[in-house]
């Protein structure tokens, strides 16, 4: 005679192999983060959202500061690649690259906003922490090749000219501030941006 299963049986937490935990719990942390903030922000809400033991992130990222910084980590190479994948797309001409790479920091922002905020206006990460000081520096280096490939050198000055248009377009539309672009359908907004974008490129 069989058995039948038991009507309320437990469902299994998810089993990970080490990388893949690391990996789960991340993306769990951002998506707890984008939900609750920083305020509510805890290991324990975490693994609960993992579905994961309590002791899961401590192991793996010691406490919160440590995950945050390991977040922080993950985002700078997301916000990197974000940048990458619109330059891929885009016409290997400087002026061009840099556009695309601004359209590129505009779109991480206004997707995952949690994460912007967490990289450029939160002081909870470690940014003294390896990784996450390697992750920040890589993000300005890219910026800095594409500004040095259109003026010939690679002056501070219009790094920064570069940097604060694409972030400051990036911050208010994370914001939700750009009433008058951020309702245009996408072709049209991308049109809008890389016309505003283009004109802080020297040269």
């Amino acid at each position: 005679m069989e058995t039948e299963a038991p009507l309320c049986a437990v469902p299994e937490k998810p089993r990970y192999h080490h990388g893949a935990l690391h990996d789960a719990l991340l993306a769990a942390a951002e998506a707890e983060l984008a939900e609750t903030g920083l305020e509510a922000f805890s290991l324990r809400r975490v693994a609960r959202r993992a579905g994961v033991s309590h002791a899961a992130p401590a192991h793996h990222f010691g406490d919160v500061g440590g995950l945050l910084t390991a977040l922080a980590a993950e985002g700078f190479r997301q916000f990197i690649a974000a940048m990458t994948a619109q330059q891929a797309r885009a016409s290997r001409d400087p002026q061009a690259q840099i556009v695309a790479a601004g359209l590129g920091y505009i779109a991480f922002a206004t997707e995952r906003p949690a994460l912007f905020r967490l990289i450029f206006s939160s002081d909870r990460p470690d940014f003294g922490a390896p990784d996450l000081a390697a992750g920040s520096a890589q993000a300005y280096d890219h910026l800095s090749r594409l500004v040095g490939a259109r003026t010939g050198g690679e002056d501070p000055v219009d790094i920064a000219a570069v940097w604060a248009m694409a972030h400051g377009l990036a911050d208010l539309m994370a914001a939700g501030r750009m009433d008058a672009i951020q309702h245009l359908a996408p072709a049209d907004r991308d049109r809008a941006f890389a016309g505003i974008l283009a004109r802080s490129i020297p040269g």
